[in-house]
């Protein structure tokens, strides 16, 4: 079972600050996230429809630094959702990102519901060799920041 490290609970709520900069949308949920170099530094955050109405959170992030940046195969991912392993709307998921960035490890704090996608990104991410932790105790702040696409289920 991979540990969490002290930094990861300060990390995870920052994502859910990041989140609430998020346009509203009812199609799609509010996430944030922020890749932290193995330094304990930021190298870029994002949060979904950053840029535009498509952007996912950990997209905006990774867009940021590109993925041949080499502190991204020492850095960790931070969201405070399950990175998404279906996209429709674009050609890569944020699972295949973070994989193609090879970030070693990601930490979350909701798995995604099955309320637009059936998500599979933290099994994924496991059987690729990145060390995945989720961190529930703080997936009811994600949960309040989403409360407008929960209310019918």
């Amino acid at each position: 079972m991979p540990e969490t490290v002290p930094a990861d609970e300060r990390w995870l709520r920052y994502t859910v600050e990041l989140s609430r900069n998020c346009p509203p949308s009812t199609s799609a949920f509010s996430v944030g996230a922020v890749v932290v170099g193995a330094d304990g530094s930021v190298l870029a955050d994002g949060y979904s429809r950053e840029g535009d109405p498509l952007d996912h959170a950990e997209e905006a992030a990774l867009t940021k630094l590109g993925e041949q940046d080499p502190r991204l195969r020492s850095a960790t991912m931070y969201s405070s959702l399950e990175p998404c392993s279906v996209r429709a709307s674009r050609p890569r998921s944020c699972t295949e990102l973070i994989l193609r960035a090879g970030i070693p490890r990601v930490v979350f704090a909701w798995r995604e519901p099955s309320l637009f996608v059936d998500c599979e990104g933290a099994e994924l991410l496991r059987a690729a060799g990145v060390e995945v932790v989720e961190m529930p105790a703080l997936a009811g702040l994600v949960r309040a920041v989403n409360a407008h696409l929960l209310a019918g289920s």
